[in-house]
């Protein structure tokens, strides 16, 4: 027998073996546990208590810490957005579209998801000079964001729900900024009543 023949096997044997757990479980266990201490607070044993998994285990599949952060990141990201589009999709104009993608963070922003804040801005904080290939993925979430908010004004200027005068550029920026900030005063326990009278002052920048 070939020592091609013997991989080959043991590629068919590998792919064949059932995986030890369920990736989306754990990753969203993971989540849970980033989202409410941060990066840096976060320890191994945190991680090997809330995803079920041991510590050899955690670091077979993830190699470290880092690794289960990262993987977690892209689930937490994937998940967001189809929830966001979906909302977006649901509005028919333009200033609907941008007051649906203003909301889908409000109501993140307040009551047990308030709380448990939000992965990307926590990630911003713990990555942002310290780990450069970290802090290029909340980049990148930060940049999505702000481009998709930019197109919802334009498409919003094309239908004639959003005055031309509203510089879409500047306009997502600081949506941006006020959607991620509602991130971090949503862990002080602030009230929805608070957080949708914020909203709504906010969409006067497109008023």
């Amino acid at each position: 027998m070939t020592v091609a023949t013997l991989t080959s096997e043991a590629k068919t044997r590998s792919r064949g073996r059932p995986r030890e757990f369920d990736m989306d479980a754990v990753l969203d266990s993971a989540l849970r546990v980033f989202s409410k201490r941060g990066y840096h607070a976060t320890s191994i044993s945190d991680l090997t208590e809330a995803m079920g998994l041991a510590s050899g285990s955690i670091y077979k599949a993830f190699k470290d810490k880092r690794g289960v952060f990262l993987t977690a990141f892209g689930r937490y990201r994937q998940l967001g957005r189809r929830r966001l589009e979906a909302m977006i999709a649901s509005a028919e104009t333009g200033r609907d579209k941008v007051s649906q993608m203003v909301m889908y963070y409000t109501e993140l922003s307040y009551g047990e998801a308030g709380r448990k804040g939000c992965l990307v801005v926590g990630g911003a904080n713990d990555f942002a000079l310290l780990d450069e290939e970290a802090a290029a993925h909340i980049v990148t979430a930060f940049a999505a964001d702000e481009k998709l908010m930019a197109d919802l004004i334009r498409i919003g200027q094309a239908d004639g729900t959003i005055p031309k005068t509203v510089d879409p550029a500047a306009a997502a920026l600081a949506f941006l900024c006020f959607t991620k900030g509602l991130r971090v005063i949503g862990k002080t326990g602030r009230s929805r009543e608070e957080m949708v009278s914020a909203a709504e002052a906010a969409m006067k920048l497109v008023t």
